[in-house]
């Protein structure tokens, strides 16, 4: 039996250190050092090659540069996130809040991965009985599926290369544990060991891992954020309060574009994926109501037109507030600032508030112009055009500044229906989409004029 040695470990980043330290060394976060066990020169020979023999070198012109191969999973929505499908060889790392629908987002995967290989659902939260209820309420009773109610890594990565298993998901990656750490399962010590040793399996044998992961309070994956750095994607299961959509994000991606979002409808069937996200998001009424103004965000590769709301009224104390949801209250502070300064818009006694319409967060400055326009709307009671559009970034100067992709936005807008938007000039097309005026505007208040002449 060889000597373990204890060692304190940073819960955050997992940094590792010979003695427990108030402030951890390396991320500078105070009273995260937590103590482990582990086998006396552990990390050395792991990092030893087999037979002591140096690691084979290769060059960049000897490597080849054809695309890797994916593997479809079944749902449109997915591949689009992952960046075309599962790649052969590639760890992906999912996760998301309690019942949110990871787990039933990973069995409809499985049982539509069959077809092309076998395929393992390791599950070490619920009993085989409870996945096989959960699959005959999704109507995948009949699914050929491998199963496997295991915990320990060692017998899950055994058990995929018998059953030769071209994917396999670990449900989750926090029950999981490894012999060679003598720690709890869920500690920084076994989640980077369960982890390094799922990622070797994946790329030595060409599977492709899934693995599904807890998150904390603050919405970020539970454990040590060097989880993140190993794996090949992450992604994030996002869902407003009361909400039956789901928004799947991907945050990082070796094979693909960043930011990209999928959405899915929960239903009794399962996730249902939504093809039209945009069409979700502005469900509004026949006839235009002040203070509402439709903008264009771009979200990877899609562009998804939003409706934006505000509310201007009277303050009855001495302190107007300002309230916003799915907007920084930082830059609404600004954008009402600089309204009243190069635009005339006086706010300073009243409330303002502020709402993304569907739960969606607004990150990107292109919502910038459809704010203080929503603002305009409701401080004079008088709605904008109901096919109107405006996207731009306003600067403090009062300037509109041009976007991103905004000849994609105006086609995305042109397609719904909208026939008049106000951007920034330098983002009017030269040839703009079939029936829409297109109004380029360079300070606030020619977009104040555009949009009463609109």
């Amino acid at each position: 039996m060889p000597k373990s040695k204890e060692v304190f470990i940073c819960r955050l980043c997992g940094d590792a250190s010979p003695k427990w330290q108030g402030q951890c060394p390396a991320c500078g976060e105070w009273n995260t050092l937590a103590s482990h066990s582990v086998p006396a020169g552990g990390a050395a020979r792991r990092a030893t090659a087999p037979g002591g023999a140096a690691s084979a070198t290769s060059t960049l012109a000897t490597e080849s540069l054809e695309a890797p191969p994916r593997t479809g999973s079944g749902s449109a929505e997915l591949d689009r996130v992952l960046g075309g499908g599962l790649v052969r060889g590639s760890v992906t790392l999912l996760g998301g809040d309690p019942g949110i629908g990871k787990s039933t987002l990973m069995l409809q995967t499985a049982a539509a991965l069959e077809s092309s290989g076998p395929v393992l659902y390791a599950t070490g939260e619920e009993s085989l009985q409870q996945v096989a209820l959960r699959a005959r309420r999704l109507g995948l009773s009949g699914s050929g599926t491998r199963l496997i109610a295991e915990t320990g890594v060692e017998r899950i990565i055994e058990a995929a290369a018998q059953c030769g298993a071209h994917v396999l998901i670990v449900d989750s990656i926090q029950t999981t544990w490894s012999a060679a750490v003598e720690s709890a399962p869920g500690a920084v010590a076994q989640l980077r060991e369960c982890t390094a040793m799922l990622v070797r399996h994946a790329k030595q044998s060409g599977t492709a891992v899934v693995l599904v992961g807890h998150v904390t309070k603050e919405g970020q994956i539970a454990g040590p954020r060097v989880l993140e750095h190993m794996v090949d994607t992450v992604l994030y299961f996002e869902s407003d309060t009361g909400s039956r959509y789901r928004v799947l994000r991907s945050v990082k991606n070796r094979f693909g574009a960043a930011n990209e979002i999928g959405v899915f409808a929960m239903a009794e069937q399962g996730l249902r994926e939504v093809s039209n996200p945009s069409a979700m998001f502005l469900s509004r009424g026949p006839e235009a109501a002040p203070g509402s103004v439709v903008t264009v965000l771009r979200e990877g590769t899609r562009s998804l037109l939003i409706e934006v709301q505000v509310l201007a009224d009277a303050s009855p104390g001495g302190n107007p507030r300002r309230v916003a949801v799915g907007i920084d209250g930082n830059r609404l502070t600004m954008l009402l600032a600089v309204a009243h300064r190069h635009g005339g818009l006086a706010l300073h006694l009243h409330d303002v508030f502020a709402n993304v319409v569907g739960g969606v967060r607004i990150a990107e400055t292109a919502a910038d112009l459809s704010i203080v326009l929503a603002a305009r709307s409701s401080l004079e009671d008088r709605a904008v055009a109901h096919e109107a559009i405006a996207f731009g970034e306003i600067g403090l100067a009062g300037e509109i500044r041009p976007v991103p992709f905004g000849e994609e936005r105006l086609r995305e807008a042109a397609k719904h229906g909208f026939r008049t938007a106000i951007v920034p000039l330098a983002n009017v097309p030269k040839r703009p989409p079939e029936g829409m005026r297109v109004h380029g505007v360079r300070r606030l208040v020619e977009a104040f004029a555009a949009e009463r002449g609109a």
